[in-house]
């Protein structure tokens, strides 16, 4: 409770500037103590189409808000101990200088990364870390189509499915309004809980999920031809088309951190160069 007590004035000590102005300067509209609310801290509350009685209640309500904060933060220097005190400060600061060169450095950072990366580099990368890229969960390349039971040109559709050239692909999209679902995109990996997903008929009959194997399966609802091009199982390396996008993240995280470093090294050299940075000798 002390720590949540702690932590909360602390985040309503950053989140206002002007907690501790002792001096009047504007048009003050209200008063905590010698802490004083202006009237240009209220303009962003308005926007063009805000109606009158509305914006008196949101005056009045951020009013009240603010005056509650203020008394709670002049009670909190009165009872909490200086060692408290001192810390929340120094907690503040580093939170201001966080804040700062953050957001300089993410301004840098957006302007000067590089984040195109090459396939040559994709590969490269991928070749020196592949024990780090295991499967977790198996993976298969695959075309299925699940038909209704009655289909009467089941045998021809078989053959089309597993032979699959440029002709058979040109009829099988031809013939899919008169599949219950399907897949023909063989290229592409899928990981087996989605297959089971879309399949569950494959829970009961995972012996087929081998690679170069065809298998017809079928229940009450209907006819299941598989065709499986290519199976990885867990703990498997992973294919680069299956951790390409991870690599990518990898690589840029790299050349982020590089640019940052660089960044701290160039101007505290710069700094020392042009004497805005000095270290003196300790006595």
């Amino acid at each position: 409770m002390k720590n949540l007590l702690w932590l909360s004035i602390l985040v309503v000590t950053v989140t206002s500037c002007d907690y501790f102005k002792q001096e009047v300067s504007g048009n003050p509209v209200a008063r905590v103590n010698q802490s004083y609310l202006y009237k240009a801290d209220l303009n962003d509350l308005f926007s063009e189409t805000s109606q009158l009685e509305d914006s008196a209640q949101l005056v009045n309500n951020y009013i009240n808000r603010w005056a509650t904060q203020q008394l709670l933060i002049d009670r909190a220097k009165v009872n909490l101990t200086q060692e408290q005190l001192d810390e929340f400060e120094h907690l503040v600061n580093q939170y201001k200088i966080d804040l700062y060169t953050q957001a300089y450095k993410n301004n840098i950072v957006s302007r000067e990364l590089d984040s195109l990366v090459s396939k040559p580099e994709l590969l490269t990368f991928y070749e020196l870390n592949k024990e780090n890229f295991k499967l977790n969960d198996p993976l298969l390349k695959l075309r299925y189509v699940h038909v209704g039971n009655n289909f009467s040109k089941l045998n021809s559709l078989a053959e089309k499915l597993k032979r699959f050239n440029k002709e058979d692909k040109k009829e099988l999209m031809e013939m899919n309004i008169q599949f219950k679902s399907y897949n023909l995109n063989d290229s592409t990996w899928i990981k087996r809980d989605r297959l089971l997903e879309s399949l569950p008929i494959l829970a009961t009959q995972s012996q087929v999920l081998k690679k170069s194997n065809f298998a017809q399966l079928q229940d009450s609802l209907g006819v299941y031809l598989l065709q499986i091009e290519d199976f990885l199982d867990r703990n498997d390396t992973a294919p680069l088309q299956h951790v390409e996008n991870t690599i990518i993240q990898i690589i840029l995280n790299q050349r982020k951190q590089e640019l940052i470093k660089k960044l701290e090294k160039d101007i505290t050299k710069d700094a020392i160069k042009n004497k805005t940075f000095e270290i003196y000798p300790q006595q």
